[in-house]
């Protein structure tokens, strides 16, 4: 137990270590976790056109993966809201291994909607990831708040860079050679890894950090419903524009990432070369977020929104200018564009945890991640129909521009600052 004050608060110390505790025991999670939720969605656009021979369709699949996590966001906050950090991530994480389960029956009986179903479960295992950066920040001091979302991002990094590489190259062998179909490989993968995260979590958060804030167990005719949440949301400046930058990122990645695979493969390119294309994007998402973190307690939040919307638009234009045949501009593009989603999502979420009270924040931060999942499932959803009707250069190039959005808001924040005098950090 850590260290207390006589009303049973923890002492600065007593906090302290117990932030790292929550940090530590997320940071171990989050790798398996990590691992299976890129394995997943880095196999779903492939097996969906394998089992219906339709481009559009393996993008549905893939795309289901976000509209998962938007469905899920908002129930598991409320189920945090009420029980507890813990509580929630375990209940994704066992959702997301159901999921697994049902996407490996789908390559088993060549049944392409028992793979959307799989695919939505799996998402909810992403809502749980999305939401244990919140948890990492439940207890840490102002200067420090972005540098620990940044921090679990970062850890992040190994599980879900080895996901897709795992997934799309030794696993499917494995499950060849047991007489499985290749792309059963992955799934029975992220049964596995789905299963650890959240015996980890249930385990080992303890004591649950909302709780020690004291964001769980109020009344629930006091808990805030979703209107309430969105009247919050809609009230509060910083929280709008941390949703804009974390919702304009989003759609810009998951726009070209679900699409990326295909693009691929229609240029020639063997499943591990599409495997270390992922990778790579993700080594641009997660490895750099604690440097991302660090300048947006020392900088703002605002500066980093606006150098994330730089990164997603040159990389949009650098993937969008590559051929099928090509391979290094995508690379390189994807990298920025994993870079830039992660100025978006962490200084957006630092923005979003600051903007509120822990009694208020845990539902308004499932209504954030609500607001951009779904924009994430509806670019996935379009991004099929965009690349059937035009390319994947008019998709890469549009999606580009959206990513501007919050660099456009804060630029609008500063000319308007200046000409009454106020400047924002």
């Amino acid at each position: 137990m850590p260290a207390q004050d006589p009303s049973g608060a923890p002492t600065q110390d007593g906090r302290s270590g117990l932030q790292r505790r929550t940090l530590g025991v997320l940071m171990v999670a989050i790798l398996p976790a990590g691992a299976a939720m890129s394995a997943g969605y880095g196999s779903a656009a492939i097996l969906g056109e394998e089992l219906t021979g339709n481009e559009a369709l393996g993008g549905l699949a893939a795309a289901a993966m976000t509209t998962g996590a938007a469905l899920s966001a908002v129930p598991l906050a409320r189920l945090m809201a009420a029980r507890g950090r813990r509580p929630g991530l375990t209940c994704g994480y066992a959702i997301a291994a159901v999921g697994a389960v049902l996407a490996t029956a789908a390559a088993l009986s060549s049944w392409y909607p028992l793979l959307v179903a799989g695919i939505l479960g799996i998402g909810t295992g992403n809502a749980a990831n999305l939401a244990a950066r919140f948890a990492a920040a439940d207890l840490a001091e102002e200067d420090d708040r972005a540098q620990a979302i940044g921090s679990l991002i970062w850890a992040s990094t190994f599980g879900t860079v080895l996901g897709p590489t795992i997934g799309l190259g030794p696993a499917p062998a494995v499950a060849e050679w047991m007489g499985l179909p290749p792309l059963a490989g992955p799934y029975v993968l992220c049964v596995v890894l789905f299963g650890a995260a959240g015996l980890l979590v249930w385990r080992r958060l303890l004591p649950d950090p909302l709780a020690v804030v004291g964001g769980v167990g109020l009344p629930a005719a006091e808990r805030p419903r979703f209107w309430d949440s969105a009247h919050l949301l809609r009230r509060s400046a910083a929280g709008r524009l941390g949703v804009l930058g974390m919702v304009s990122g989003h759609v810009v990645m998951v726009a070209i990432m679900t699409m990326t695979p295909l693009h691929l493969r229609h240029g020639g390119h063997h499943l591990e070369v599409v495997g270390f294309v992922i990778s790579l994007h993700i080594i641009g998402m997660y490895a750099f977020s604690p440097v991302v973190g660090r300048l947006a307690d020392r900088l703002g939040e605002r500066p980093v929104l606006v150098a994330g919307g730089v990164l997603l638009l040159g990389g949009a234009l650098w993937t969008a200018s590559t051929g099928e045949g090509g391979v290094l501009g995508v690379y390189l593009g994807l990298f920025l564009i994993g870079l830039g989603w992660s100025c978006g999502i962490v200084a957006g979420s630092s923005l979003l945890v600051g903007a509120f009270p822990p009694a208020r924040r845990v539902q308004v931060q499932g209504l954030a991640d609500l607001v951009m999942t779904a924009a994430g499932a509806a670019a996935g959803l379009a991004s099929g129909f965009v690349v059937a009707w035009t390319d994947y250069g008019v998709l890469a190039r549009w999606s580009g521009v959206l990513g501007l959005s919050a660099t456009a808001v804060v630029t609008i924040e500063a000319v308007g600052g200046r000409r009454n005098g106020v400047l924002r950090p």
